[in-house]
């Protein structure tokens, strides 16, 4: 007697199927953020580099309006050799929040690690 073969296709085609649906391709990554206490930001007000994200998609460093390519070059060359220096962003209010943590990215690529959100 031979055994049908097609009954154990069909369930392999539904996992397939199954499997296809329920898989998900993003990676999430976590960013660390830190809440700055009472009196931290008064400290670094006068030596933190001062980055402007605007609604219209450019970022604006120390008054310098740049994009987002040449973003990472300029802090790489102000923070020199203190990657400890403060790098305040300052988000305009419309800005979305994926385009504050692509800015985020690249300052950590930049090697900046002292990154704080500010309002003003």
């Amino acid at each position: 007697m031979a055994v049908s073969l097609t009954p154990l296709i069909d369930v392999v085609f539904i996992l397939l199927v199954f499997f296809m649906l329920a898989t998900n391709f993003n990676q999430w990554r976590s960013l660390s953020l830190s809440v700055p206490g009472e009196g931290g930001a008064a400290a670094t007000e006068e030596t933190a580099l001062r980055l402007e994200v605007l609604s219209n998609g450019g970022l604006r460093l120390q008054g310098d309006v740049l994009g987002l390519a040449d973003l990472e070059r300029r802090v790489a060359g102000l923070l020199g050799d203190d990657p400890g220096r403060a790098v305040r962003i300052v988000p305009e209010p419309a800005v979305p929040l994926e385009r504050i943590v692509a800015v985020m990215d690249r300052l950590s690529l930049a090697g900046a690690r002292n990154i704080s959100l500010d309002e003003d």
